[in-house]
This record gives C-alpha cells, sequence and structure tokens, in this order.
C-alpha cells in the first residue's frame, strides 16, 4: 500500500489563529482530516506530523527512506533558510513535494528563495488547505507515472 509521509514546520500548529488573513481560518487538525479522508479515498497510508524543531523533521525524513513512498513538506520558515533539510532529502532519495499554504511569491522577496523546491518534484503554494489534497493528488500521479 503506497505511504506518504506529510510533514509541517515550525509555527503551523497556529493555523486558524496566526495572521487569519494571510493563513485562513482552517487550523492543522482541519488539515489533517482532510488528509486523511484523502487517503482513505484514495486506499493509501499517510503519516501526519508537526514540529517546531528542525531536528524531529529531519529524524521524520531519514525514516522515511525505508518505509514511505513520497514525502509532502510543508517546511514554513525553514524552508528558507535550511540547508539540514534539503541535505535529508537529498539523502533519502524519496520523491518529496514542496508545500506552502500562502503564495510565498506575492509575499516577502526573503520568502521567494527555497532551499527545498530545487530538490522537489514540484511546489504548490497559495490554495491554502486545498493545497494539501492537491500534494496528495500530484504525488499519487508522480508515483504511478514511475
Amino acid at each position: 500500500m503506497t505511504s506518504l509521509l506529510i510533514l509541517n514546520g515550525p509555527n503551523l500548529n497556529l493555523l486558524g489563529t496566526r495572521q487569519p488573513e494571510i493563513y485562513g481560518h482552517v487550523t492543522l487538525k482541519d488539515i489533517e482530516k482532510l488528509c486523511q479522508d484523502k487517503a482513505i479515498a484514495s486506499n493509501i497510508q499517510i503519516q501526519f506530523e508537526q514540529s517546531n524543531h528542525k531536528g524531529a523533521l529531519i529524524d521524520w525524513i531519514q525514516a522515511a527512506k525505508s518505509k514511505q513512498d513520497g514525502i509532502i513538506l510543508n517546511a514554513g520558515a525553514y524552508t528558507h533558510t535550511s540547508i539540514a533539510l534539503f541535505d535529508a532529502l537529498t539523502a533519502v532519495e524519496v520523491p518529496a513535494i514542496e508545500l506552502h499554504v500562502s503564495n510565498v511569491f506575492s509575499r516577502e522577496a526573503f520568502r521567494h528563495h527555497s532551499y527545498i523546491s530545487n530538490i522537489a518534484i514540484g511546489v504548490i503554494c497559495g490554495f491554502g488547505a486545498a493545497g494539501y489534497t492537491l500534494a496528495m493528488d500530484a504525488m499519487l500521479g508522480h508515483l504511478n507515472q514511475s
């Protein structure tokens, strides 16, 4: 059975209350439920995680090498700063999609740079919570082509 790791980085636990004019009112718990429902409908398994700590994200990425078929990563601000996440994703050789709730390209210039996008199979941004199920569909499409 296909298994996807859906990782969420720093401050994503605050979705629904943090800057709702940018990130919306949907909580991370709501998004996890959307993803679980999508997984059931698609007959796949998911592991849904969130941490404010880069090391935890790296540990989950490294563990994915032997048990997940794809990674969907919303690294939050670590997208723009973390060579360590880049290195972990490169090392595990598991296809990854970079995901953002907001459209990072319509925001501050520092958000336009990503350490993840050049090793990701694709980037989804600006679609709010729906981006998660879009990313799941995109990953499943990619895996079915491989």
